[in-house]
């Protein structure tokens, strides 16, 4: 829908010239609409700060970008799981750039993000899939601070889930969750699941989990059209992975 400046231009016209100057407002500000890509007063309000209007295959890199920073500073794993997350979602070399420049504009925390998350809202699928790309950022760094808790709970209300729901989700991406202590994982089941030895380096190590996370990713899985039992059994795997790469990890010390 187009309207953002259809509205000002049909509101300017009318005072200049009642209706008819309404009416011919309203098709100025419908070809501004659509020249600019404006769908928001959000977009407005950038496009008048100078900011770039978001896309919507940057918003969430944004958005991770804003996680990353909100404590205060991004640690390595922040960085790993931003690469991670565009291997998964199978992004060409413009749009992984475009994502990277979204991920550093994200730590400014300059954006306002209420409208696009309430477009969003109206996607149900896409709007979980950012949520848990959150968490799994949150986690990266091994803890979830309140500030970070508390961004994602904002978030998860503008697209319209509660704040129980949001929290739900963390439970699939906690660390304590994705390796309990009585799992019985040894270190030897670790490496062959992830297809290593006890001489692989820790770069091959990395690669190799990397690599197997990419091709489990649940959300990978889900926008293949897989069913719901898919994506749980993708979700599982991933969790499989973290675990037995964390072990592998601490057992060798490297991060």
């Amino acid at each position: 829908m187009w309207w953002p400046g259809t509205l000002i231009g049909a509101g300017a016209g009318f005072a200049i010239a009642s209706i008819p100057g309404a009416m011919l407002g309203a098709l100025l500000g419908q070809a501004l609409d659509r020249r600019l890509n404006l769908q928001s007063w959000a977009q407005v309000r950038e496009r008048l700060g100078g900011r770039p209007a978001l896309r919507n295959d940057e918003l969430l890199f944004v958005l991770l970008g804003r996680l990353a920073k909100s404590d205060g500073r991004v640690v390595d794993g922040h960085i790993q799981q931003a690469r991670q997350e565009m291997r998964a979602l199978d992004l060409s070399e413009a749009a992984q750039r475009r994502a990277i420049a979204a991920f550093n504009r994200g730590k400014s925390g300059n954006d306002r993000l209420r409208g696009y998350l309430r477009r969003l809202s109206t996607q149900p699928h896409a709007a979980e899939g950012v949520l848990r790309a959150c968490w799994r950022m949150v986690w990266a760094d091994g803890r979830a601070g309140v500030g970070e808790r508390e961004l994602i709970a904002r978030w998860g209300k503008w697209l319209g889930w509660t704040r129980q729901q949001v929290q739900a989700l963390a439970t699939d991406y906690e660390p304590q969750k994705l390796s309990p202590p009585n799992s019985g994982v040894t270190y030897q089941e670790a490496m062959r699941l992830l297809g290593v030895s006890a001489t692989s380096e820790p770069s091959q190590i990395k690669r190799a989990y990397r690599r197997l996370l990419s091709r489990h990713h649940p959300d990978k899985i889900a926008g293949s059209g897989a069913t719901p039992v898919q994506v749980r059994e993708a979700t599982d795997k991933t969790r499989e992975l973290h675990n037995a790469y964390r072990l592998i990890r601490e057992r060798r010390d490297f991060r």
